[in-house]
């Protein structure tokens, strides 16, 4: 076990073992928004609805980013709360598919940053780049989101997750794997030509569609989430009736789980894990769920 495993544990125990005297003593902890704190739960206590709900409730706004003031991605939009009385957010950065551009996450990027973090929806250097470009481009965008943008002075840099769709899913994997500090990694019906992630250490939730003909589960999203350790964290969620695109689009299931797999690995944010331990059951939506529930390092 490494070090800084130990270190984040013993954080933990030390701040449950310090909530449950002052529960005791009939004192309510309001958990510090300080990066040096465990635990930096934004916002009320969860439910079903604040999840799935089309605006969490941080008001955001944007500023955006010309592809000529940057280098190593191809500039993007910034989703961030105008809240600045609850300490700094962690940060999330998505990228696109093959070639696709920025909208086609445009309805993701502002649902994710109403629930309390600052979401960066970049466009690649070009619609054509492969994954590990987009995996580079990923982190190239979060190096710049956090150390030089407008609003850097909002963002925990040490709280930086990744979010990509088809080859920018497969880009998630690949900065994941060149940075293991990364909180959270969220590929979306994921495409790869590498099927072996077995020295990613980052938690993954990994989404595949029972109907993508162009990264089939079979060949791609179900390897990949396979081939993961199951620490500190996995879970692979298959969407039911639905393709390749279906992250293109508005859609509910996709958001309530990257919300809650962000709030739980990105925030430290035990009251939402419930929803992703045990997971959902097959229904409409969901083909399938499973996880490493038993292993979460949190």
């Amino acid at each position: 076990m490494s070090s800084n495993t130990l270190k984040k544990r013993s954080r933990i125990v030390v701040g449950v073992a310090a909530a449950v005297a002052l529960t005791v003593a009939g004192i309510t902890l309001v958990p510090s928004a300080n990066a040096a704190t465990v635990s930096f739960p934004k916002g009320p206590a969860p439910s079903n609805s604040s999840i799935e709900a089309v605006r969490g409730p941080f008001t955001t706004t944007q500023t955006s980013v010309s592809r000529l003031a940057v280098s190593g991605f191809g500039g993007g939009d910034i989703y961030y709360p105008t809240d600045t009385s609850a300490g700094t957010f962690g940060a999330v950065v998505i990228a696109p598919g093959y070639t696709a551009y920025k909208s086609s996450m445009a309805w993701l990027a502002p649902r994710i940053a109403s629930q309390g973090f600052v979401v960066f929806n970049i466009d690649t250097l070009t619609t054509g780049d492969q994954p590990d470009s987009r995996g580079r481009q990923l982190l190239a965008a979060a190096d710049y989101l956090t150390g030089s943008s407008s609003v850097r002075t909002r963002i925990d840099r040490t709280r930086v997750a990744v979010v990509g769709h088809s080859m920018g899913g497969g880009g998630t994997l690949e900065a994941s794997r060149s940075r293991p500090s990364l909180q959270a990694a969220i590929p979306l019906t994921p495409w790869n030509l590498t099927k072996s992630w077995t020295g990613n250490t980052v938690p993954t939730l990994v989404v595949g569609a029972d109907g993508d003909t162009v990264a089939p589960v079979a060949t791609h999203a179900e390897p990949f989430y396979q081939s993961l350790p199951a620490s500190p964290g996995k879970a692979y969620l298959e969407l039911n009736n639905a393709t390749h695109f279906a992250p293109n689009s508005a859609n509910t299931t996709i958001a309530k789980f990257s919300i809650a797999w962000l709030k739980v690995f990105v925030d430290n944010d035990a009251r939402y894990q419930q929803f992703v331990c045990p997971g959902p059951g097959a229904g409409l939506a969901v083909d399938e769920y499973r996880s490493s529930c038993a292993n979460f390092q949190i």
